[in-house]
């Protein structure tokens, strides 16, 4: 027995750890998997204890909208292994970018946003905020200069996902925090593509990270969500803005993705060693004009994404030589990779960006991000990496 009886065992464990044991607060029955609580309402013992846990004076459940033991047990898990003080659980990722969005900023407000971002952030950010009175200016992910150039009295909210969709691209995370915290603004990251297995933003200085939980964190491609992490004063703006308007993350689904965070640890090692092999395959390729991923010692940012991060995550993109027609013979010659516009997956998945993903932007919104009409993503599975390449060169025997 531990000398110490009331020690929190979870206090300085691992990310490993944390995945598997943080959040879970068994009930009377004595359950060891976490349990579904099914329901959209509670029950209270008294007049007096509904009227103070609707007022916010007495903690507990209150309505399935914002309040939940299956939710906030993901909520829990997720806040622990980001580091941060909670999180705010979402119907999708991008119900996290438009709740964190919506909680923190008002009319009149600024926002600075990196252009190489999933192209659905670009619209909600170039379009919508916009029509709430939001002013929005874009700049390069990877120049700090441009960052700082942009900022103006009114500017609110950095936000940047790094490494980005599809490139690859890779943000100073620390660069990015000093000046935000230099010009009183919130420094928000998209940890989508690394999870915090492999990057944790908080420590770099970032004060609000943003997950799709759909990807990664589920790791099956099963259920839609979303997690907005950092301290408890800005994630009860967000909880707030969740109870009123309701974009909320189903008790089944939240389940789904905390049973995902327990292999999230070993899955994140096994897509970055794939992708890593795929990668080095394509990048030696002659009908390749270049290969977008971190963990070549090439791309401008191996060395910070070395740094910042542990391994170099399951995603990258490579431009055939060819045009939109070669891409297309491509993707339809491959017949083990899934043809889908969703990552990580253990399935492996295959798309041609500048008509699905990222078909919603002009042609110049596209050029300006890169996003060239000859280039493909893959987001690399699970599966035996030599499976994969053969795949791969039915890709290029189309060509």
């Amino acid at each position: 027995m531990s000398d110490h009886p009331l020690e929190n065992p979870l206090d300085n464990a691992g990310i490993n750890t944390l995945a598997i044991r943080a959040g879970i607060h068994r009930t009377a029955e004595g359950e060891h998997a976490e349990p579904i609580f099914a329901t959209s309402s509670y029950v209270f013992n008294s007049a007096e204890e509904a009227a103070a846990r609707f007022s916010g004076d007495e903690p507990g459940n209150v309505y399935s909208r914002y309040t939940n033991p299956t939710v906030n047990t993901f909520q829990e898990r997720i806040a622990a292994m980001e580091g941060g003080e909670a999180a705010v659980a979402t119907a999708s990722g991008m119900a996290a970018i438009l709740s964190t969005c919506m909680a923190l900023l008002k009319a009149g407000d600024h926002v600075v946003c990196s252009r190489s971002v999933f192209g659905t952030t670009t619209v909600l950010f170039g379009k919508y905020l916009q029509k709430f009175g939001v002013k929005v200016s874009t700049v390069s992910l990877t120049d700090l200069a441009e960052w700082q150039g942009a900022i103006t009295p009114a500017t609110k909210l950095l936000f940047c996902e790094t490494p980005s969709n599809p490139l690859c691209h890779v943000a100073d995370i620390a660069g990015l925090a000093a000046i935000a915290k230099a010009n009183d603004c919130l420094l928000a990251v998209d940890n989508c593509f690394c999870t915090p297995a492999l990057q944790k933003p908080l420590a770099l200085g970032a004060d609000i990270i943003i997950h799709s939980a759909t990807k990664y964190l589920d790791g099956q491609g099963r259920c839609l969500g979303g997690a907005v992490v950092g301290n408890k004063e800005h994630m009860a703006e967000v909880l707030g803005f969740i109870r009123t308007c309701g974009p909320t993350m189903s008790p089944f689904n939240a389940w789904v993705f905390s049973k995902g965070l327990e292999t999230l640890g070993l899955r994140m090692k096994a897509h970055s060693a794939n992708a890593q092999e795929i990668a080095e395959y394509l990048n030696s390729h002659p009908q390749v004009e270049a290969t977008h991923y971190a963990g070549l010692p090439e791309h401008p940012g191996h060395a910070l994404a070395a740094k910042q991060q542990s391994a170099f995550g399951g995603v990258l993109s490579f431009e055939v030589k060819g045009d939109k027609a070669a891409c297309w013979r491509f993707i339809n010659a491959t017949r083990l990779m899934s043809l889908t516009a969703n990552l990580g997956d253990a399935k492996t998945t295959i798309v041609h960006p500048a008509t699905t993903t990222h078909g919603r932007l002009s042609a110049e919104d596209k050029a300006t991000a890169g996003i060239k009409e000859n280039l493909i993503r893959i987001a690399v599975g699970l599966e035996d990496v030599e499976d994969l390449i053969t795949d791969l060169q039915r890709g290029f025997a189309a060509l």
